[in-house]
């Protein structure tokens, strides 16, 4: 499969990618490694991540404990001591083996040691391969508000190997999905569809719908790395479905989402805002909705839960001069940023949502 230029490195796919990566590795002339994991990814993909390893330098495996309630700047200290402790210099390489928190968090971690270090991600769910891992943003939550704290600063490179894939749950699958059902709705009509009916799909190619998703996120970032403009369409969903996602995890009444599942809500949401607007048809919002609600559970919201998700909404960091910055889809395949959504009309969303 061929690699991916991105924006000043390089996406490798499966056994390509550690070729690659031995070789940079042992060109690159680092003092040491440090392989960054959570508790999750220790137990699971590391080894089977080791024996594709090949060099001679000192590594050191740095371990933290796996969860979104994690990713957070006390976190990162502990990292940052630990790096410390173990030798780490200006030198030193850092690989992110993990999911979106890891390589979140890990890019975060290595982008502000000793005011930057080298690092490479390597994502081991879905969601972070499609998603996370792709684009340079790093970063770590305040709080229960996601991101809020971070940089943009790209990886050396990135490599995707599906086979990590099979130590995710059926859950885990499905959040990763929502970010590939995003790509299609926002900018490629044909690749929506070929999820309308899941059991169509040949998993047996899934590296193929893998592969053209990170295709898409990379080339929206490649057109605006700093999110001044085009890139504010991957976050289609993600106005409300981090404010639902952060409630979620804050209220130990609730049931923590995964980040796809509180995204698929949004992408719902935000297709019915893009309907009032007159965006989309009704028959294309009806596609959006039948099609996530027979992938994910309808959640059941209250009435002080809207409102408790609508002050989260005041927090989000795509908010400019205290508005509220919307990404709607403009039909299938299109997208409308900076728009503005009145009150009343994402509580019209959540009330048909209902239905």
């Amino acid at each position: 499969m061929q690699s991916i230029l991105a924006n000043n490195y390089p996406i490798y796919f499966n056994e390509e990618g550690y070729e690659a990566l031995n070789t940079f590795i042992e060109e690159s002339k680092y003092s040491n490694l440090f392989i960054i994991v959570d508790t999750n990814t220790n137990e699971h993909c590391l080894s089977k991540f080791l024996p594709y390893l090949a060099t001679d330098l000192t590594t050191e495996i740095v371990e933290f404990e796996a969860g979104e309630p994690n990713k957070n700047i006390e976190t990162c200290v502990e990292l940052w001591n630990v790096l410390t402790e173990l030798g780490a210099d200006r030198k030193s390489l850092v690989l992110n083996l993990g999911g979106g928190v890891v390589t979140d968090l890990g890019g975060f971690v290595a982008s502000t040691f000793k005011r930057g270090i080298d690092f490479i991600h390597i994502p081991t769910t879905l969601l972070s391969m499609v998603d996370a891992s792709v684009g340079g943003k790093t970063g770590v939550d305040l709080g229960n508000l996601k991101n809020q704290v971070g940089v943009i600063n790209v990886p050396q490179m990135v490599l995707i190997d599906s086979q990590y894939l099979e130590t995710l749950s059926k859950e885990e699958m499905r959040s990763g999905l929502a970010e590939m059902l995003k790509h299609g709705l926002i900018y490629d009509t044909a690749y929506w569809e070929q999820f309308l009916d899941l059991n169509a799909i040949d998993f047996a190619d899934f590296d193929e719908l893998i592969y053209r998703s990170v295709e898409i996120k990379n080339q929206i970032v490649m057109q605006d790395p700093t999110e001044k403009n085009i890139r504010k369409a991957l976050n289609f969903g993600h106005t409300l479905g981090h404010a639902i996602e952060s409630y979620f995890l804050e209220n130990d009444s609730k049931k923590s989402l995964l980040h796809g599942e509180a995204i698929a809500i949004g992408m719902i949401l935000e297709s019915y805002i893009s309907l009032e607007k007159n965006l989309i048809s009704s028959d294309e919002y009806n596609q959006i909705k039948t099609t996530i609600k027979s992938i994910y559970d309808t959640v059941v919201f209250e009435e002080n839960d809207i409102d408790s998700i609508m002050e989260l909404l005041i927090h989000d960091k795509k908010n400019e001069y205290g508005n509220i910055q919307f990404a709607l889809i403009e039909g299938i395949g299109k997208i409308k940023i900076n728009e503005s959504v009145e009150n009343e009309l994402i509580l019209k969303a959540f009330h048909d949502y209902k239905s």
